[in-house]
Formats: structure tokens, C-alpha cells, sequence
């Protein structure tokens, strides 16, 4: 092992077993990046400004390093998104002077190309399907480079790498393609599309360890931090200008932080006093359900809930 990786073992806190494993993990998913580069026309990336999606940007960086990148970022805003992710975003994205694309859900709902819910229960979770195929289609996007881990949820753990989309942005787990020995087909027809998941093989702890071996900047409520919340079906919400509590529901300030960040109208929050890194990883070695199992309340509509939106679009 050469200096420089002692170095990140002693500065970061990570054992050395896990310095390789995360290394070997890294590598992998650079091959990928450089993969989908030399194979397709016109990728993109997706940024949310998550955790996941911080990495992916990190990876791809490292990927092409000291060039800029070959493809832009996009991020498909719902309109109700935590403002200090949205801070966040703006500023990991102009520093590195990388291409923003911002497709924005209530454009979408203003020229009638979906119809927002309503209802205390209503989101625009699902209306991002339509924004994101019409972002991809509008910037001529053959491939997708979006964050999704296996270990998230059990639609996720049916995806390959290269995830194929046909003419209508529609996905089929029955007609993925196989992957021996890492080996990826990217033939495709035109108008079909593919979504590339570097992250497959990463799981939420390997994340955690990631973002702090990198020493990377995450939005602040990721960490725990006093919030206004109140309860509804087993999910803390924040206080905000678009959840409120209903009739029987009370708000209180809590400590808490989120495992996973998004609309602000199905993300939950989670009880903690984990105001660093070490504090986190601590609590996610310990988890036992997933962070989207725990805090996204979209995934709780049905057993099937994110599948039936992957088939849609949905990323």
C-alpha cells in the first residue's frame, strides 16, 4: 500500500480493509463511466444533490480528470425541494463548472404535460416520470448515468448496469441483457435509451465510508439538526409552506436528520443525534430496514410502488 493510501486510511478514519474495498468499488464504477462514454453519442448524468448522487459526481470526475466533463448534469426539480439541497446543488455544480440542465416539474404542470394531485397525501413524486423523458428526449440523451443502488429496494435489486428503456422511455425487467464478467452490450435501436447504474454494487454504508474517506460535502440535513415535524403513517415530515399537519396530526421540534433526500412532501426524517459522520455510519451499521424503506412514503403505496414507476420512466 503507498503512502497516499495510508495517508487517506490515518486522515478519514476508514480501516484499511475497507480503503480497498471502496478503492476496487471506485475503480469499477470508472470503468463504467469511461465505458458508456466511448459507447454512446450523448450521455447525461442525474443530480439530485443526494447523497448517491454526490458520489456519482465525485466518480465521474475522477473518471475524466483533468478534463472537463463529457456530459452535462441534469436535475429534475420537483418544486418542493428542501432549500438546502437546492443551495447545495448550486454550488457543488458551479464550482466545478460543470453544465447544469434543470427540468422543472411545475413547467411540466403549466403546459398541461401532467396534472398535479391534490390532497394531504398528494405529491409530485410521480409527475418527475414525464419531465425526466421529456428532458432526455428534449437534450437528445441516449444514456443516463443516475444513483440507484440494488440494496435500496427490491425493483432496484432487479436493474442491471446497463438499464435498457425503449422508444417510449419504458423499462422491462424481463428484457434486461445480461452482463457476464462485466461485459455490457450498449447496442441500441434510435429512440431507445439506456440508464447506467455505476452504484450497483455499492451499498449504503459503502456510500457513508465513501463520502468520508473523499472528505465530500453533503447538504447539511443529512446530519442531525433541530426540525418542526409532525407524524403521518409512521413517516416524520417537515413543517413546511407545503406539508402541514391535518386534523388529529401536531407538529414538535425534534432532533433529526434524512438518510435520503427528495420532495419534501414524502421524505421523512429520521430521530438522531448523529451530528458528524461517525455518528451516521455508526447508526446505518446498525439499521436494518433500508433508507427508502424507512423515510420515502411513495414507496409505501403498494409492494410494487417503485416498479410500477420504473416501467413508467421513472429512474
Amino acid at each position: 500500500m503507498g503512502v497516499a493510501d495510508m495517508t487517506d486510511i490515518v486522515d478519514s478514519g476508514v480501516d484499511e480493509i475497507h480503503v480497498n474495498e471502496l478503492r476496487a468499488l471506485e475503480a469499477e464504477s470508472v470503468h463504467i463511466f469511461r465505458e458508456v462514454v466511448a459507447e454512446f453519442e450523448r450521455p447525461v448524468l442525474l443530480f439530485s444533490a443526494g447523497k448517491d448522487s454526490i458520489v456519482l459526481l465525485r466518480l465521474a470526475e475522477k473518471a475524466f480528470r483533468p478534463a472537463p466533463l463529457p456530459f452535462p448534469v441534469l436535475h429534475i426539480d420537483t418544486g418542493h425541494n428542501f432549500g438546502e439541497v437546492i443551495d447545495f446543488r448550486d454550488r457543488r455544480v458551479g464550482t466545478a463548472g460543470h453544465k447544469l440542465i434543470v427540468g422543472s416539474v411545475q413547467e411540466s404542470i403549466d403546459r398541461g404535460r401532467v396534472q398535479e394531485l391534490d390532497g394531504p397525501n398528494s405529491s409530485r413524486n410521480r409527475l418527475q416520470t414525464r419531465t425526466l423523458l421529456d428532458s432526455l428526449e428534449d437534450g437528445g440523451f441516449d444514456a443516463a448515468f443516475g444513483g440507484a443502488r440494488r440494496d435500496e429496494e427490491r425493483a432496484r435489486a432487479k436493474e442491471r448496469v446497463y438499464s435498457f428503456r425503449d422508444e417510449f422511455g419504458q423499462w422491462d425487467p424481463r428484457a434486461q441483457r445480461p452482463e457476464p464478467w462485466t461485459l455490457y452490450n450498449g447496442a441500441i435501436r434510435r429512440g431507445e435509451q439506456v440508464r447506467v447504474f455505476p452504484l450497483s454494487n455499492w451499498t449504503e454504508l459503502d456510500i457513508w465510508r465513501y463520502i468520508e474517506l473523499e472528505d465530500l460535502e453533503i447538504p447539511s440535513i443529512y446530519y442531525a439538526h433541530e426540525r418542526e415535524v409532525f407524524e403521518r403513517d409512521g413517516i416524520l415530515l417537515a413543517v413546511s409552506e407545503y406539508t402541514q399537519p391535518a386534523d388529529g396530526e401536531s407538529a414538535s421540534t425534534e432532533w433529526v436528520r434524512y438518510r435520503t433526500v427528495g420532495d419534501l412532501t414524502i421524505t421523512g426524517a429520521v430521530r438522531s443525534r448523529a451530528t458528524d459522520i461517525g455518528g451516521v455510519i455508526e447508526e446505518i451499521s446498525a439499521a436494518t430496514v433500508s433508507e427508502r424503506g424507512e423515510t420515502r412514503a411513495d414507496d409505501r403505496t403498494s409492494a410494487a410502488a417503485m416498479e410500477d414507476r420504473k416501467r413508467e420512466g421513472y429512474f
